[in-house]
């Protein structure tokens, strides 16, 4: 499904902490690991995930370190306890803010 991309913004920081939070990745097993968690529901191709994944690495949120394998040179990326916390207060926020739409939208009418 495609999404509109403002009703996406925010939301995407928040699925890669979630996904880099469970162990160190690199890009392309991150984008695996997304869309296998969420039933292919989140699907983000390179021109997307790489430039979010430098902005958190800028914000000090997940850190990178070049490393070889397979005879391939890879950027894997682990979480920082900033961006644990800030994982935790966006789930938070994201769990209120879920359980209040499905509040306003109980009962609504689909075309």
């Amino acid at each position: 499904m495609r999404f509109d991309r403002e009703l996406l913004k925010g939301t995407t920081d928040t699925l890669i902490l979630a996904v880099i939070s469970q162990g160190p990745v690199h890009g392309y097993e991150l984008a695996r690991r997304l869309r296998a968690r969420t039933d292919g529901v989140f699907e983000l191709g390179e021109g997307t995930l790489y430039p979010l994944l430098y902005k958190l690495e800028d914000n000090g949120l997940i850190a990178g370190k070049w490393q070889s394998a397979e005879g391939r040179r890879r950027r894997v990326y682990r979480i920082t306890a900033r961006g644990r916390r800030k994982l935790a207060t966006n789930t938070e926020q994201w769990s209120a803010l879920s359980r209040g739409m499905a509040l306003a939208l109980k009962g609504v009418a689909y075309a």
